[in-house]
């Protein structure tokens, strides 16, 4: 019975690496992007909220690279096709450019499917709940 256990362990975890394979995405990417921490709206600093309401308002935006393609190249989120996911910036009081805190949409422009927020310019990110 403990052999019948072993087998069907591995040609499980055999199936789950060729469902990976079979979709691009290594599973240790698939993890890391599902067990992202969350943040609540009301936690954002107070330029994040205000980031994330022009967001969902189509702009304007204070900064010319907002709303560009984000590439996730750390793949920290969940794999995409390039140009599902677009960046903005959460301005830094005291910072005289663009700074490193971000919010990373994807989906919609105006109605994103999901958006991040990172404060260490995309070391981490957290998935900001309404």
């Amino acid at each position: 019975m403990i052999h019948n256990v072993g087998i069907k362990l591995v040609l499980t975890s055999l199936m789950l690496g060729l469902l990976a394979a079979s979709h691009g995405v290594h599973a240790k990417e698939r993890v890391i992007a599902s067990n992202l921490a969350t943040v609540s709206l009301a936690e954002l600093p107070r330029q994040g909220v205000e980031t994330y309401h022009l967001i969902h308002q189509g702009g304007p935006f204070p900064y010319e690279k907002d709303g560009v393609v984000f590439g996730n190249r750390e793949r920290m989120l969940a794999p995409q096709k390039r140009g599902y996911y677009h960046e903005y910036t959460v301005s830094t009081p005291g910072e005289r450019k663009r700074g490193i805190r971000r919010i990373v949409c994807g989906g919609a422009p105006k109605a994103p499917d999901a958006c991040f927020y990172t404060a260490d310019h995309y070391a981490s990110f957290r998935k900001i709940v309404p």
